[in-house]
């Protein structure tokens, strides 16, 4: 997970957004992110979409807190990572 500093769009304007991913499998992201409460609407093809309130709970639930540049090397070690430009299969 990355700090809070993405700015929401749309109807999450003035939010501030974090990225929740795994570098493991999306089975384990989807699990962490639904003990979270993060609803499925916020995933987006490798992570989800977290609101800076949720990012102390993450942390209690055992997230970790790393760099942008740190989330996109995870996810490509982990064979994770899709790209917008990629189909989802």
């Amino acid at each position: 997970m990355d700090s809070p500093v993405w700015p929401g769009k749309g109807r999450a304007a003035g939010r501030l957004w974090a990225h929740l991913v795994s570098d493991v499998s999306y089975d384990e992201l989807h699990e962490f992110a639904e003990r979270l409460g993060a609803p499925r609407r916020g995933f987006d093809r490798d992570h989800y979409d977290i609101p800076s309130e949720l990012v102390p709970v993450a942390v209690e639930l055992g997230a970790v807190q790393v760099s942008s540049r740190e989330i996109v090397r995870r996810l490509l070690a982990a064979g994770l990572r899709r790209p917008k430009h990629r189909p989802v299969p």
